[in-house]
């Protein structure tokens, strides 16, 4: 096992190294560049100048992605153009909420999503399975900025229940206003990815359930529910468990319309900021955690294949 993680490491630092390489270009491609930012738009030549040769600019681009992938593997990602704090500062401020907030919302997804798809599997061709089908295409279709501000207008305007800017608070700190902070952009999100869950865990369940060996446990007279519990649903999760962790590793970075909509301060919410306001520093370091973020959680994913089918042979 520890062969396996040193292994998939060691491949991970080159896709590492080319997505660094990527982010670091393409925001170097961007017309205007961070001089601009700086000066100002009317700013005199010397001035430009100034700025160009103070921040390194002047150099070859390749040395300038060098020196900045050397700077960001010891933990400097630069400094914020505008607010002037460190930007590994920022993301460790955002981090832990959009943490927060993707944990809650895939705890709630896995909570809709798997009862409903054991049900339709279950009751396969049923009214239920169809109801079930529906509401899970219903999940999918239905965007998910539209879902929070009928979540805003149900339970903060009309009931008045619970707030409707979301704010960071630890789980660790107030449990309970933790859950009142965060419910709402986590229901959204989660509604959204049940019907994703629900969708691939049905289809694994129905092919498990059609398969030699589930004729056979019958044959043996085995219940259905022991049947269910101890072999179609340990085969299931196998390829489930891949969809779950690409959703939260998406959840990282990708929840950037709901945090706009709740106003909740995670990360995804900070890049908006960050590339309305052109800080260039702040958009590479934030992209580049995301990505690692997003390579380690496929990594541990590979890991729980181990615990879930021991069959796999990780040598």
């Amino acid at each position: 096992m520890i062969g396996f993680v040193i292994r998939r490491l060691l491949h991970l630092i080159p896709v590492l190294i080319a997505a660094s390489a990527l982010i670091f270009f393409m925001m170097y491609a961007v017309p205007g560049g961070p001089v601009a930012v700086l000066v100002g738009e009317n700013a005199t030549p010397e001035q430009i100048a100034e700025a160009t040769r103070q921040f390194g600019l002047d150099k070859p681009v390749v040395l300038q992605y060098v020196e900045w992938l050397w700077r960001a593997l010891n933990g400097d990602l630069g400094v914020s153009l505008h607010s002037r704090v460190p930007v590994l500062q920022l993301i460790g401020e955002r981090l832990p909420a959009t943490l927060q907030l993707a944990a809650t919302a895939t705890v709630i997804g896995l909570a809709l999503g798997i009862p409903m798809a054991l049900v339709s599997a279950l009751a396969q061709g049923s009214w239920l399975d169809r109801v079930l089908s529906g509401w899970s295409a219903l999940a999918l279709g239905v965007p998910t900025f539209w879902v929070g501000i009928l979540l805003i207008l149900l339970f903060a305007v009309e009931l008045r229940l619970l707030p409707a800017a979301s704010t960071y608070v630890p789980f660790w700190e107030a449990p309970w206003q933790m859950l009142r902070a965060t419910i709402l952009p986590a229901l959204t999100l989660g509604l959204y990815v049940s019907g994703i869950f629900a969708r691939f865990l049905r289809g694994s369940l129905i092919a498990e359930l059609n398969a030699d060996y589930v004729r056979t446990a019958r044959s043996k007279g085995l219940t259905e529910g022991a049947i269910v519990a101890r072999h179609v649903m340990r085969n299931a999760m196998l390829p489930f468990v891949t969809i779950v962790g690409i959703m939260l590793a998406g959840f990282i970075g990708g929840a950037v319309v709901t945090e706009a909509v709740f106003t909740y301060p995670g990360l995804g919410r900070l890049v908006i900021q960050a590339i309305s306001s052109r800080d260039y520093p702040l958009i590479q370091g934030s992209i580049l955690v995301i990505l690692a973020i997003y390579i380690l959680i496929n990594l541990l994913v590979d890991v729980l294949y181990v615990y879930i089918d021991p069959r796999i042979d990780f040598g």
